[in-house]
C-alpha cells in the first residue's frame, strides 16, 4: 500500500510517500512556513511524487494530521486529504498531532510511556497520554501545566514536546512542535478507513465573529 500523507497543522508544511509494505519513506519534503499552507502544499505533493518516480494513480490511501494545532492549518491539510481522496477514489485517514508526536518520543525511548503536550498558548496545553507502545491512555485534552504534571505523574510517564517547558514553569514552551509525516504515515497504515478525516479541535477559534456590524433584517 503506498501511502501519501500531509501535515499542515503546525508551523511545517509537509508530505511523505510511504510503502507501508516495506515501511520505507520513498520521499518526503518538509518547510517550516508558518503561514501559506494552502499555496505551497499541492507543490509539495508534486515535488514529493517526481522524487519518488510515481504517478498519484500509484496512491492507495491519504493520511492527514488533523490537530490538535493551527486551525487554519487543519482545515487546509483535512480538506486538501479529503479532495485528494474523493479526486482518486480511495480512503483517507486522520492521525492526530499528539499521537504521531509520541512515535516520535518512542524512536528514541521505545517502551517508556510519554504525555505528548504542546503548548495552546493562553495558558493551555493539548495533552494526551500514551503507553510505551503508543497505545493512548486517554483523549486528547486542553488542561493547565499543573494538571499535565498530575497526568504524567499519575502515568509515570516523560512529558514531551513544547508544553513540557511550561509545566516545569517557564514562561515559553521553547521550539514549536512539529509532526513527521513519515511518521504520520506510519500510524495511518494501521487505521481502519471508516470515515472521512474531520479536525480534532479542543477548544473554540480565537478569531470571533463581529457582532456590532450585523444589519437588521425586515
Amino acid at each position: 500500500m503506498i501511502i501519501l500523507a500531509l501535515d499542515t497543522a503546525g508551523v511545517d508544511c509537509a508530505a511523505a510517500l510511504y510503502d507501508a509494505s516495506s515501511g520505507q519513506i520513498l520521499a518526503e519534503r518538509c518547510e517550516r512556513i508558518g503561514k501559506g499552507h494552502a499555496e505551497r502544499l499541492t507543490d509539495m505533493i508534486e515535488e514529493v511524487m517526481a522524487e519518488a518516480g510515481r504517478p498519484l494513480s500509484d496512491v492507495s490511501r491519504i493520511v492527514v494530521t488533523i490537530g490538535p494545532g493551527s486551525f487554519t492549518g487543519i482545515r487546509t491539510g483535512v480538506a486538501s486529504a479529503r479532495g485528494l481522496a474523493l479526486a482518486l477514489g480511495i480512503p483517507a485517514v486522520g492521525v492526530t498531532t499528539l499521537a504521531v508526536m509520541a512515535a516520535d518520543f518512542h524512536e528514541v525511548h521505545r517502551g517508556r510511556p510519554v504525555i505528548a503536550a504542546i503548548d495552546a498558548k493562553r495558558g493551555e496545553i493539548y495533552a494526551q497520554a500514551f503507553d510505551g507502545e503508543g497505545k493512548p491512555l486517554g483523549e486528547p485534552q486542553a488542561l493547565d501545566a499543573a494538571s499535565v504534571g498530575e497526568l504524567a505523574r499519575a502515568h509515570e510517564a516523560e512529558i514531551y514536546g513544547s508544553g513540557a517547558l511550561l509545566v516545569a514553569g517557564q514562561n515559553l514552551g521553547g521550539e514549536p512542535d512539529r509532526f513527521p509525516a513519515g511518521l504520520a504515515a506510519r500510524l495511518g497504515s494501521f487505521i481502519i478507513a471508516h470515515e472521512k478525516p474531520k479536525p480534532l479541535y479542543l477548544r473554540a477559534p480565537d478569531a470571533k465573529p463581529q457582532s456590532g456590524f450585523a444589519l437588521s433584517r425586515t
